[in-house]
């Protein structure tokens, strides 16, 4: 590993399981200074845990919050900025799956609860971090959107909704501030084995969600699911100065299935 993120803070949602853990270690073993932020004290707590097994001497500061409050959102940026003085990375990550179902099913309290962490969540986030970062004079966002947000999907009204509203703010952000020293960008994953994706299998057939999860994978080029650190290692590369004029980017990590359709 490099040390790229030396000095460096990184404030991650969604850092209490899956993509925003993997993405903790792996900046932690870079150097990086982390501020995670989940609604699950017990999800922080473990990946804090995972942090320092990664870089005994990580800074890690944990804060749990509810994205799609505006006061906690407000909160989280504040203590991040209390402790380490600036945010130089952020990644925008928090999010849910929400039931699956047609939308003529799928219920406008589910569809309110999906977008209201997915879109609203990743919206204020940004509104109280690109502020931070117009006023130091640089950063980097990341925000986790989906091929859920490139296409259809199907059965997830309220994720597809959101998730294409992500990729509408990535880029309306982006050419907002790209003046100012700070890159918008977004990863679009596909099929990447985490505890979201499992649920979902669960959903999709209760009683065996493994044969579920193997034929739904069936249909990508590669044949397998994707797993949470190949998403950290491109999370790692937007944010770093490597990818310093990389701006407005949707990057889809999906093993290639959304060039089949």
């Amino acid at each position: 590993m490099t040390d790229r993120f030396t000095d460096r803070t990184i404030l991650i949602t969604g850092a209490g399981s899956g993509l925003g853990r993997a993405s903790a270690v792996r900046l932690a073993s870079e150097g990086a200074k982390l501020s995670l932020v989940d609604v699950s004290e017990e999800g922080l707590a473990a990946t804090a845990d995972a942090v320092r097994e990664a870089a005994a001497d990580a800074e890690v500061l944990t804060i749990t919050a509810d994205v799609s409050s505006d006061d906690e959102t407000q909160s989280y940026v504040d203590e991040t900025v209390a402790k380490f003085g600036r945010i130089d990375g952020f990644f925008n990550n928090a999010g849910i799956e929400g039931r699956q179902n047609l939308t003529e099913n799928f219920t406008a309290a589910e569809f309110d609860r999906v977008v209201s962490i997915n879109l609203r969540g990743v919206f204020l986030g940004l509104e109280k971090v690109l502020k931070v970062m117009r006023e130091q004079g640089g950063g980097s966002v990341v925000n986790t959107a989906s091929v859920g947000g490139i296409r259809g999907v199907g059965n997830q009204s309220g994720y597809a909704a959101a998730k294409h509203g992500v990729v509408g703010l990535t880029r309306n952000s982006a050419v907002e501030y790209g003046e100012f020293g700070v890159r918008v960008n977004a990863v679009a994953p596909g099929a990447i084995w985490t505890p979201m994706v499992e649920n979902s299998m669960k959903q999709l057939d209760p009683d065996n969600p493994r044969q579920a999860a193997e034929q739904f994978i069936q249909a990508n080029p590669t044949k397998r699911y994707g797993e949470a650190p190949e998403i950290a290692a491109v999370v790692a590369f937007l944010l770093a100065d490597d990818s310093s004029y990389v701006n407005a980017a949707v990057i889809p990590i999906d093993g290639g299935q959304s060039a089949k359709y």
